[in-house]
């Protein structure tokens, strides 16, 4: 089974080099709020559930600026076979290792990692992602 959050954000990279305006994504509940929080942080312009030969999908707009996408590169640093744990005090340390958005889940859901410290919870450091 292929990990379903490393394909969603590869995609998501692929498109944006290839300059390419959506990108049409496998849908489920983390997608989606994936999803939902790289729109709250500036890396898509919107993303919303269709319906493509009776299946469930999700489609992005991808952000550009002056025709260069918002999202350059991506880092995957949990993986099924090597998960790794962050708690809210250890955030900082992620973060300060270049510039870059940190993305968690937490038990409060997925969410930025300045979001995260902010409630105080840690949780599973699932990717960065550069502008």
């Amino acid at each position: 089974m292929a990990y379903k959050i490393a394909d969603f954000i590869t995609t998501i990279k692929n498109c944006a080099a290839a300059r390419r305006r959506t990108a049409v994504l496998s849908y489920s509940k983390v997608n989606k709020n994936i999803g939902d929080v790289l729109v709250k942080e500036g890396f898509l312009v919107s993303i919303k559930e269709e319906e493509q030969d009776g299946k469930k999908v999700l489609v992005a707009v991808l952000k550009f600026t002056k025709r260069m996408p918002a999202v350059r590169d991506v880092n995957i640093i949990s993986k099924p076979s090597l998960r790794i744990y962050s708690s809210s005090k250890k955030i900082a340390d992620i973060k300060r290792r270049g510039r870059h958005k940190v993305i968690l889940s937490t038990n409060k859901g997925i969410m930025e990692a300045r979001d995260a410290q902010k409630v105080g919870v840690g949780g599973e450091v699932l990717f960065t992602i550069n502008s």
